[in-house]
């Protein structure tokens, strides 16, 4: 029993150390998704009774999203802490403009989508975010992050990438 929290101890921390700076670095082509999930593999690998299961039933098992899912999730609450002004403007946040056409359908804090044609600009926090954010529903606008986070979890429960990264985001 000790060495199964020992083990769970160490994946948890192999986690952290993956999920640092996401913001910052978040990986989109497939090869550099692949090497960051094989560390999780190999950490979901080391828990007994596990070792036998694909990486997709060890997750399910686990309750433990991809991080390809955790990535997205971390953005959005990301972004609703940018929106929401939780961050001191003068450390550098990053400028994400509100959509000035009001659209009938979806939330009132639609962002703007800016054009990028350079791998560079279209893989940044600033224009990746943008369509998720829109694609989510009217109850995006919570009243803090924990009650956003719960709201997140819901709408994106049914999302094949939660456990699959080889899957795409429905948006």
């Amino acid at each position: 029993m000790l060495a199964g929290i020992i083990q769970y101890t160490k994946l948890a921390m192999t986690r952290s150390y993956l999920e640092y700076a996401q913001t910052v670095w978040s990986p989109y082509r497939f090869k550099l998704i692949d090497e960051v999930e094989t560390v999780q593999k190999r950490a979901t690998k080391i828990l007994p009774g596990l070792r036998h299961l694909p990486y997709t039933q060890r997750l399910q098992k686990l309750q433990l999203p991809t991080l390809l899912f955790r990535r997205a999730r971390g953005d959005m609450i990301e972004v609703f802490t940018i929106i929401h002004e939780y961050y001191d403007q003068e450390l550098g946040v990053p400028h994400l403009q509100l959509s000035l056409y009001p659209n009938t359908r979806g939330h009132d804090k639609m962002l703007f989508k800016l054009q990028c044609h350079l791998d560079l600009r279209k893989y940044c926090f600033t224009a990746r975010v943008v369509s998720k954010w829109n694609s989510q529903p009217a109850d995006v606008n919570a009243p803090s992050v924990d009650a956003l986070k719960g709201r997140l979890d819901r709408f994106w429960s049914s999302q094949e990438v939660r456990f699959n990264y080889k899957a795409e985001f429905e948006l």
